[in-house]
């Protein structure tokens, strides 16, 4: 059901929320509009994709995870790990995008720690604008920004990409004044316990 080129890739995209066609097209930078076409109606007939609407005023046609699509998450969080933990230093023609993390971080984070933490914490990445939102040991990312965040934190994509890769530690790039945060302190100590594994 999956197996095919691009396919887990237009589901990693869907991990973040639902999409409109041209923001996949977008995100999938090679793929092909007719490609992009024929995956989706694939993955639709599989039971994996439904198509939505976004509320008024967009009321855009998008396409979104199904439940059957979404336990894909544990997997395709494990593929990003493993990804991720062989970043290394970024050759000038590899692509990262910042949206290509928020994903796997959600997977990557401690449970335990977000257990009794009901927060949401927006992140700033250059262009950018992603957020997680913690309820009670659940970590759900989304793309766009969020309404009254507890925690904004702001940096630019290289930082982002340094901090994966563990080439710089959380600590060291708020020290260096790479990463800003804005929000209250116990939210900045939540969100560095519960993602970056420490207080």
């Amino acid at each position: 059901m999956v197996g095919e080129r691009w396919t887990l890739l237009v589901v990693r995209e869907l991990m973040l929320g639902p999409q409109r066609f041209t923001e996949l097209l977008d995100g999938l930078p090679g793929i092909g509009r007719n490609l992009l076409a024929a995956r989706l109606r694939h993955l639709e007939a599989a039971g994996i994709v439904s198509r939505g609407r976004l509320p008024p005023p967009a009321a855009s046609q998008v396409y979104e995870l199904t439940a059957d699509g979404r336990a894909l998450g544990p997997a395709l969080a494990a593929l990003g790990r493993w990804g991720i933990e062989r970043l290394g230093e970024r050759r000038p023609e590899q692509t990262f995008r910042p949206g290509w993390g928020m994903f796997p971080l959600s997977y990557m984070a401690d449970r335990d720690a977000a257990r009794g933490v009901r927060e949401v914490y927006e992140f700033r990445v250059g262009e950018d604008v992603f957020h997680l939102r913690v309820d009670d040991g659940t970590v759900e990312p989304r793309t766009g920004g969020a309404d009254s965040p507890d925690l904004v934190v702001t940096m630019d994509a290289e930082t982002l990409a340094d901090l994966f890769s563990g080439t710089i530690s959380a600590d060291d790039a708020i020290a260096a004044g790479r990463v800003s945060a804005r929000g209250a302190p116990e939210a900045l100590a939540h969100a560095l316990a519960i993602l970056a594994g420490g207080p």
